[in-house]
């Protein structure tokens, strides 16, 4: 678990730096960045599959059983959606409803975890989530409209968590599935905005298009990441760990981006992160009654 919580807290901040990331490739279509972020990562898996040449025989399996390749499917459907409106969202001034979105993301865990998993939270944790549930029901209210932006990362990264937590292959190879599946769609995109002169990624300056080039480095390894800890940590607690992103997603919104920081939304950020304090409490004494047990 120890292990698991490091390789959380990794993609987790590894993911609140994103926007800035992104934020360097603003002339370009969501789609055609998507693309390029889809391309990248194949790229860059069929890379770490080389190197590990027993791996393949693992990749082979995984693809050629059905019941793998449709958790697979769902899981790169799922992903490539989340990135694409990510992506849209941040460089259209969308910043902080992301991060919303990323707040949100941890109930609706909690949610699928009880449903499908049976995970059963204690008493304390059940406090924490209605503290948090409340910071983000106070901040949608300031927000002033319906966030579909934020209500679909959080869908969107909530189910892609839980197919995680039903596929019982190795990280990396259930990514570079992922990124199989949607790599013949992100080249033939590419083809449609080359012919129709519509690409604008090899006008970027040099150091701009090398960035783009590592985006698969930048894609993956938080994913990698991830995945490691999904298969080793509750969901619900992969959930509230997420917390971490977006509240770095939210200062970078503020004091980088220089969106509108209102009282109301520090009163809801302030709930959120001690709802975070009381789960993390409350997680580790029902870790250590565990041990103890």
């Amino acid at each position: 678990m120890k292990k698991g919580l490091w390789y959380a807290i990794l993609a987790y901040i590894a993911w609140g730096l994103l926007p800035v990331y992104w934020r360097s490739f603003g002339s370009l279509l969501a789609g055609e960045i998507l693309s390029h972020r889809v391309i990248w990562s194949f790229v860059f898996m069929a890379i770490l599959l080389l190197i590990g040449k027993s791996r393949w025989k693992e990749f082979r399996e995984m693809v050629t059983n059905r019941k793998a390749l449709l958790q697979i499917g769902i899981s790169s459907i799922l992903i490539s959606s989340n990135w694409l409106i990510f992506i849209w969202a941040v460089n259209n001034g969308h910043v902080i409803e992301t991060s919303l979105g990323y707040y949100i993301t941890p109930l609706i865990n909690i949610m699928l975890a009880v449903l499908f998993l049976r995970e059963k939270p204690s008493r304390s944790q059940w406090v924490a989530v209605a503290l948090a549930g409340a910071g983000v029901l106070l901040a949608t209210i300031d927000y002033g409209r319906f966030p579909w932006v934020s209500l679909s990362l959080a869908l969107s990264f909530g189910l892609y968590s839980l197919v995680k937590k039903r596929v019982s292959y190795d990280a990396s190879i259930g990514l570079a599935g992922e990124t199989v599946i949607v790599f013949p769609i992100a080249v033939a995109y590419i083809a449609y905005l080359h012919f129709t002169h519509h690409d604008s990624a090899w006008a970027l300056p040099p150091i701009s298009l090398a960035m783009l080039l590592l985006s698969g480095v930048a894609t993956a390894l938080p994913l990698l990441w991830f995945a490691k800890a999904a298969a080793r940590l509750p969901l619900s607690m992969l959930g509230f760990i997420q917390y971490i992103g977006p509240s770095i997603t939210l200062l970078l919104s503020v004091f980088l981006f220089k969106e509108k920081f209102s009282p109301v939304l520090l009163i809801s950020f302030s709930l959120i992160w001690t709802a975070l304090i009381v789960y993390a409490l409350a997680s580790m004494r029902v870790a250590r009654t565990s041990v103890a047990e």
